[in-house]
């Protein structure tokens, strides 16, 4: 592949989110995604077989970053609370690049394909266990089931960011890593 098509596909994949954030998956034809592309709708087919693998790319190849960058982060930090420090940067940072996928991803889950939706939950189930596996480092005692919902609570603070972005991006960092760790019990 090569480095002008990787770059239109990239181009594709950031735009389709803009596009379904915006409209919905459904409220966006593959034309219109064409347009705003600058080819024409069936051009997507030399990139995409569908708009339904648009989404599907989409989705997972955001949970396997998640996923891939949350590890890395974790295997570099000093200890569990360095690693708790690390998982919430990370994810406030995503959070506050990437407000249209948050959007797409909890309003066009169920649009998604049933095997790219599978995938999707095994890689959201292994980043959560990741946050928890350090949660429980952190907090000795803790159940494996509340320390599961301690890191889906964040999740749900730091991916407010699309909807709650009232502050410059840098200031919404600071906030969102502020109340996350607050609510993870690091100050």
């Amino acid at each position: 592949m090569t480095t002008e098509a990787v770059t239109r596909r990239e181009q594709l994949l950031a735009t389709a989110a803009e596009l379904f954030a915006a409209r919905g998956f459904h409220g966006v034809s593959v034309a219109e995604l064409g347009r705003a592309c600058g080819i024409s709708g069936p051009a997507l087919y030399k990139h995409f077989p569908s708009k339904d693998a648009i989404l599907a790319e989409m989705l997972v190849s955001i949970s396997e970053e998640l996923l891939a960058v949350g590890r890395a982060r974790v295997a570099e930090a000093a200890d569990a609370d360095a690693a708790v420090r690390a998982l919430v940067a990370w994810h406030v940072d995503f959070a506050v690049r990437h407000r249209p996928l948050i959007v797409v991803q909890d309003r066009d889950w169920e649009s998604l394909p049933p095997e790219a939706r599978e995938r999707v939950r095994t890689l959201q189930r292994e980043y959560v266990d990741v946050w928890a596996a350090q949660l429980r480092r952190r907090h000795p005692g803790l159940r494996a089931d509340r320390a599961r919902a301690m890191a889906h609570v964040s999740f749900g603070l730091i991916n407010s960011t699309p909807h709650s972005g009232l502050l410059p991006d840098d200031a919404m960092r600071t906030l969102l890593t502020e109340m996350a760790l607050g609510a993870l019990g690091l100050h």
